[in-house]
């Protein structure tokens, strides 16, 4: 392998935003454009990403098998069913998140950057101990937020955490580099000023967007039938997905689903969407 393997984090300082969601999304995208990619669950005892992967009946081992020397890397990690690219490192519903240790995962993530081109890391909201983990060996961080002010201002508080605490920041390297995603962003709602928009939120940030994705019933529809959305083909939520890929990668795609659209004079007079 050419290149260094990389850790990417997919972080927020709030529950609910779109993390999980966007960690095997972006995942999905990475290995579909043939990276060898995994994704690693971090929020143990909460487990979320195998139902989201739609592996949760593969799951026989997990992170903390492997951290407790309960089972090898090679026998927890899930192939995903659709790409070959793609492995899953499911979170422990049972044990608890101190068996997470700097050494530890340390270790297990300097073994899986001598196999992948990415580590994806799916942090739990917040800051305890499961998100400081996953953070902690980034070399890039998403920081996923939706566009409220309460969402906006946690993010902010995680964007410290990995300017100050990061093993970036420990060492005197140079610093994680941060991309913002917004999700379920509704242009029709910034419009009517229900919701911040985009130039608010990078106001309040200050880092770069990466990517938005638009408010959608397929996320719900994705999740329950267990397929990263990004597999959605057709849908806006996939293609800004993509998108998002695609921009990290360096290609250059413009800003979609950001605009209100205008309704016509019988869609407004009969109420259409």
């Amino acid at each position: 392998m050419a290149k260094e393997a990389k850790v990417i984090v997919v972080t927020s300082g709030k529950g609910g935003v779109g993390k999980t969601t966007t960690s095997a999304s972006f995942a999905t995208g990475l290995a579909n454009r043939g990276f060898k990619t995994v994704v690693i669950d971090f929020d143990i005892g909460l487990r979320n990403l195998d139902l989201i992967m739609g592996c949760e009946r593969r799951v026989v081992y997990d992170f903390v098998n492997v951290i407790c020397g309960e089972a090898t890397l090679h026998q927890a990690l899930i192939k995903d069913k659709n790409c070959d690219n793609l492995y899953i490192l499911a979170a422990s519903q049972t044990k608890d998140k101190d068996a997470l240790s700097e050494e530890n995962v340390g270790r297990i993530i300097a073994e899986l950057k001598k196999t992948f081109d990415y580590v994806v890391c799916d942090s739990p909201a917040g800051i305890e101990k499961g998100a400081f983990m996953a953070l902690y060996f980034a070399d890039e961080a998403l920081i996923v937020t939706n566009p409220e002010v309460s969402s906006v201002r946690d993010s902010d508080r995680i964007l410290g955490i990995l300017a100050s605490k990061s093993q970036r920041a420990v060492e005197g390297r140079e610093k994680i580099k941060e991309h913002m995603i917004i999700t379920r962003y509704n242009p029709e709602r910034v419009e009517s000023g229900e919701m911040l928009s985009i130039e608010d939120i990078q106001d309040i940030l200050r880092i770069p967007v990466l990517g938005v994705t638009p408010e959608s019933q397929d996320v719900l529809q994705a999740s329950n039938t267990g397929t990263p959305v990004i597999n959605l083909v057709g849908t806006n939520v996939a293609a800004s997905y993509a998108d998002i890929v695609a921009r990290f990668l360096g290609e250059d795609k413009p800003m979609r689903f950001i605009v209100a659209e205008k309704k016509g004079f019988l869609k407004r007079m009969f109420g259409g969407k």
